[in-house]
């Protein structure tokens, strides 16, 4: 509490009017009216708010009172000082940009320390701005970088991804007369070697050997272990060729690191050698050791090599544990090896050890890929008796080895239990059942099975949708796929998803009238046709000739405020440029360009062509598509029509018969198709000439004179 007066005496006040003595976290304070630690207030003006003289002592910027509250807000720069949180503000006020102003805010501190621009650094995430400090702040009277804002300076670099300029802080260093130490190449390492940056780790050692320090042991692994991760394998032996040059001796990490790249580049003789000189040199490697060198060897599928290190493990009398085991096990059934790995197996029971359930489904898994589906129940019976509960996985697994063997009455069993433990089954476990009820027509079989998914709460229309997918993509699946949806629609199981599966199979397999027989349909069942469907029934009825159907679907997807997929808009331009409607195949390419994301690419050329023949040379348009041609895509008919119709708009009738020409010569037309292509040319003019002389006449207000002119002639 602040002392008191005595009561009855009066109140003496003390005047000030010297400048008060600055220090490092409050700068030069002039002077005023004090009194005994109570401020004398002034008379409030209503028309004048005169704004106190902010303390920099207390100055925070995260602590100020918004505009329509004075309720604070949480600081998240609190633990800076106070003369750093006002050069941050400094820099936030003026938008983190460095100029003038920032420059005046920061000449009314009387100086900074190397401390001070550190604390800062730390917290910059712009590196632009943080280097026009940093260099202000070396220009500094008396001022000194020192080694810590050397190293925020580097770490704000890199978090801005300067990390080539943040290799040049070394060179600064010594060129400022601060020679860098270990400590500073340390820093660039690591940071390299944090983002996977090998050659810059390589770029960095390179620079310490150049200013001639010598690293440590374990700044030498740091590198080398750099080098392996990123795939340098040479640079790293190189550098380890620098490690015995400066008569340093090896760890075990330092042997591991080069162990683990030689696993991972398949040198398997050269790790042998490493290997032994490990264990001349230093100590034989542990079970860990083992592991990461077999885990590294599966990783890269070399499971040749994986077992040679597996026998070396053996012959150095190191007992695996579980991991290993479980390692090497997973590796052989994955890369097809499944019977060694079933020998892995029962050694390790053998011994006693705790099997994984991972083991098992590994096995499992190989087993039913391999066809040998009692050895995968064998297994399965072996994860029972030891006390596991299988995963929905395995049972999958074994659904599908029992499907594919036709034993369908034990495959159901097994969906009943996974319902029954509350598995939880899916599409992925009734798929093989489901295959084998539709290839035996078992079609009551087939939907008691849906009916019990739907009890499960599953979306029945999704899983058959998924099923009919599945199946039109097999051989002869299409059949089996109609004749089960011929079943099933009596059921009741239809959908308009299942109809565009089956439209799309169709048209696939040249069977365009077969999918329009099935658009006709849908709507005899009701079935709402969607945009997918139309841009089946689109790219059907361009196979079959019929373009005004063709284009009352696409404007059935325009009504439903629906995009054609690329394949319709791509075949109905196509149909469209053979029967000369030019014009509206334009329209499609810019409307499919407009529309989606990825438009085909003769979209994109077709329109790169029209825009080189607004200049009407014919060599832009050659090489325009002599770029198409390097995408070794030849110019269709969308592409050559585009020659046509920006031709007969910015250029001349000879200026196309030259890009014609030239395709012919070059062989990538045929002298059939150039004429065919030069009666259309021909067309078009004439047809803009007539629109042309027709939008004249309108102009003039003649319109209504050719009518009549034209009405005398036919009565004549």
């Amino acid at each position: 509490m602040p002392a008191q007066p005595p009561p009855g005496k009066p109140q003496k006040f003390y005047f000030f009017y010297v400048h008060r003595k600055p220090s490092q976290n409050r700068p030069t304070v002039r002077g005023g009216l004090f009194s005994n630690r109570q401020s004398l207030k002034p008379r409030q003006n209503p028309h004048h708010h005169h704004k106190p003289p902010s303390d920099l002592s207390k100055w925070d910027p995260h602590l100020l009172p918004s505009p329509s509250s004075t309720t604070t807000t949480t600081p998240t720069l609190s633990f800076l000082s106070p003369i750093a949180r006002f050069i941050t503000d400094a820099f936030r006020k003026n938008h983190s940009k460095w100029g003038p102003p920032v420059v005046t805010e920061l000449h009314k501190l009387r100086r900074v320390t190397p401390n001070l621009v550190t604390e800062v650094l730390k917290v910059q995430t712009d590196p632009s701005l943080a280097s026009k400090f940093f260099h202000w702040a070396g220009k500094q009277k008396g001022y000194r970088h020192n080694f810590a804002s050397y190293n925020a300076f580097a770490y704000c670099l890199n978090r801005g991804d300067r990390y080539r300029s943040a290799d040049q802080v070394p060179h600064l260093m010594e060129a400022q007369g601060k020679p860098p130490s270990e400590k500073q190449f340390e820093i660039l390492i690591r940071m390299h070697s944090d983002a996977n940056r090998g050659l810059r780790v390589y770029y960095a050692y390179e620079n310490m050997k150049k200013f001639g320090i010598k690293p440590r042991v374990f700044l030498f692994n740091r590198v080398m272990d750099a080098l392996v991760r990123t795939g340098y394998l040479d640079l790293a032996l190189s550098v380890y060729g620098d490690f015995k040059e400066a008569g340093l001796v090896e760890e075990s990490v330092t042997f591991m690191i080069l162990i683990k790249g030689l696993c991972k580049a398949g040198r398997v003789e050269e790790m042998l050698e490493v290997l032994g000189r490990m264990r001349g040199e230093l100590c034989k490697p542990d079970v860990f050791a083992y592991t990461a060198m077999v885990r590294v060897m599966v990783g890269e599928g070399n499971l040749d090599g994986c077992l040679r290190v597996w026998e070396e493990m053996r012959s150095d009398r190191v007992e695996p544990d579980v991991i290993a085991y479980g390692t090497v096990i997973a590796g052989l059934c994955k890369g097809g090896r499944v019977e060694k790995g079933y020998e892995l197996f029962k050694e390790m029971k053998g011994k006693g050890a705790l099997v994984d359930r991972a083991i098992y489904g590994a096995l499992v898994k190989a087993f039913v890929e391999d066809g040998k589906v009692g050895l995968a129940c064998d297994v399965f019976k072996d994860l029972v008796n030891s006390g596991y509960r299988a995963d929905l996985d395995i049972y999958n697994y074994l659904i599908q080895g029992l499907c594919n063997a036709k034993r369908v009455d034990k495959a159901y069993k097994l969906f009943r239990v996974t319902v029954q433990e509350g598995l939880g089954p899916n599409f992925v476990t009734i798929n093989p059942i489901l295959l084998c009820y539709a290839e035996m027509r078992k079609i009551d079989e087939f939907c008691d099975l849906l009916v019990q998914m739907q009890k499960l709460g599953i979306s029945v229309v999704d899983d058959l949708t998924k099923f009919f997918s599945f199946v039109v993509r097999k051989g002869d699946g299409l059949k089996m796929a109609l004749e089960v949806f011929e079943d099933l629609k009596v059921r009741g199981y239809y959908s308009v998803s299942i109809y565009n599966i089956l439209m799309e199979a169709f048209y696939k397999t040249e069977m365009a009238k077969k999918a329009l027989s099935l658009l006709n349909e849908m709507k005899d069942m009701n079935a709402q046709p969607d945009s997918s469907t139309y841009s089946v029934a689109i790219e059907c009825f361009v196979e079959e000739g019929d373009l005004k159907e063709a284009c009352a679907c696409h404007n059935k997807i325009i009504e439903m405020s629906c995009v054609p997929s690329v394949s319709a808009y791509c075949s109905l331009a196509r149909g469209l440029c053979n029967i000369g409607e030019i014009d509206a195949a334009m329209m499609l390419v810019r409307d499919c360009l407009a529309s989606v994301s990825s438009g085909s690419m003769e979209f994109k050329y077709a329109l790169t062509v029209l825009h080189a023949c607004k200049s009407g040379k014919s060599e832009k348009v050659i090489g325009v598509l002599d770029e198409l041609m390097q995408e070794g895509c030849p110019p269709d008919n969308v592409v050559l029509s585009a020659v046509i119709s920006g031709m007969c708009r910015h250029g001349t009738i000879e200026e196309a018969r030259k890009v014609f020409s030239n395709l012919r010569e070059r062989k990538l037309m045929s002298e059939a198709r150039t004429i065919v292509y030069d009666e259309i040319l021909i067309d078009h003019m004439k047809k803009k000439t007539a629109d042309l002389v027709v939008s004249g006449l309108k102009f003039f207000g003649l319109e209504s004179k050719l009518k009549a002119k034209g009405s005398t002639l036919l009565s004549n």
